[in-house]
């Protein structure tokens, strides 16, 4: 079972936030091709997502969204794709929640992450239960 998080607009419940990064075990971080500013802000946000988790080694998925968008796209493809590498290589996809572009393709690469960095110990299969949820953060 997975479950998602979405902390878009809660900037004014920044302690929340680190709470969520704390409990979470994978982040999709998502911005808009058509809007720089979106773009802008995830380098901090990955970095206060490392800070919180303590380690460098975080599922993680970087996600350009509003793909379908071209003739308004401010973002290149290729500043998506550097960012992705600059984030100790990470997955990078561009998506449209729209035309429902990659979503599904997403969410499949950041489980299998979370999944190579479960302990067998941990996984508890046939349990079905609460503790056998991940937990992933879109932000």
């Amino acid at each position: 079972m997975l479950e998602i998080l979405d902390t878009a607009g809660t900037e004014q419940f920044t302690a929340m936030r680190d709470l969520y990064m704390k409990n979470g075990q994978g982040f999709v971080l998502v911005y808009s091709i058509t809007a720089q500013s979106t773009f802008n802000d995830l380098h901090d946000l990955r970095e206060q997502i490392l800070r919180v988790k303590d380690t460098d080694n975080v599922p993680m998925v970087l996600v350009g969204n509003k793909c379908d968008l071209e003739d308004e796209r401010v973002v290149g493809k290729d500043q998506g794709a550097s960012l992705a590498r600059q984030f100790n290589g990470c997955t990078f996809l561009e998506t449209s929640a729209k035309a429902k572009v990659n979503v599904n393709d997403l969410f499949y690469d950041l489980v299998r992450q979370i999944n190579r960095l479960t302990p067998e110990s941990r996984k508890k299969p046939g349990k079905g239960g609460k503790g056998d949820r991940k937990k992933c953060i879109i932000v």
